[in-house]
């Protein structure tokens, strides 16, 4: 017998189908509680107030400079991802890249009034690089040379001895317009963001919500039918 065959295997239990349907019943008794609990939040936080952004911003993209109100492409709701990617750093952050590979496709939000984009420090050139090695096509601007990520708290901080960046941490903001006022309604960041892409974890974090009949909105807040909005990517007007 091997040395490999007499050690013990890190397994779950072995039962019987009647004692995992019990554990399992248990566990999706749970799981239920638990979806309702992020409804319930979700809820809250489409009640949450709101900041509004009154500085100028300009942002650099591949097509020209862009303001703030820009990045919404006309649409009422804006969430921004701040992409740990500084001036100095020569390819984007492993992490990050990971977050946005799991994104889907734009067009689901985009049903939704809601814009998506990413935004880093690093140059135009440097960002435009990595995206098309990545394989990306979401938006990516530079706040290269602004006070962006310093005013949303996500600019470099005093980085650990040695350390080979620029400091910069990574988040998640969530943006309303109304008009041409800009407001801010939403931060997460570490843990807030990893369970994130799908277009429903996404527009849950929107002050819109996923805007179905279902969800306990404010009155007057849009909303439609569920399941009735929901298409093919291709297939949206």
């Amino acid at each position: 017998m091997t040395a490999r065959s007499t050690k013990a295997k890190a397994l779950p239990r072995i039962v019987s189908a009647a004692e995992w349907k019990a554990a399992h019943d248990s566990l999706l008794a749970k799981e239920k509680a638990a979806t309702r609990a992020r409804d319930a939040l979700a809820a809250e936080r489409r009640r949450q107030p709101m900041v509004r952004i009154d500085k100028a911003y300009a942002f650099e993209g591949p097509d020209g400079r862009k303001t703030l109100r820009d990045l919404f492409e006309g649409r009422r709701q804006l969430i921004l991802y701040h992409f740990m990617f500084g001036p100095s750093q020569k390819v984007g952050c492993d992490g990050c890249s990971m977050f946005v590979d799991q994104v889907g496709h734009l067009a689901h939000l985009h049903a939704r009034d809601t814009a998506f984009a990413l935004v880093s420090r690093a140059p135009i050139a440097k960002i435009e690089a990595y995206r098309r090695r990545m394989g990306w096509t979401i938006p990516w601007l530079s706040s290269f040379g602004s006070d962006f990520n310093h005013d949303f708290d996500v600019g470099p901080q005093s980085p650990r001895a040695g350390a080979p960046q620029d400091g910069e941490m990574f988040g998640l903001s969530v943006f309303l317009r109304d008009g041409d006022s800009v407001y801010r309604s939403y931060f997460t960041t570490h843990r807030g963001v990893e369970a994130l892409g799908s277009v429903w974890t996404f527009l849950d974090l929107t002050p819109l919500g996923r805007q179905e009949a279902w969800e306990v909105s404010p009155a007057g807040w849009p909303q439609t039918a569920p399941y009735q909005w929901w298409r093919r990517h291709d297939e949206y007007k």
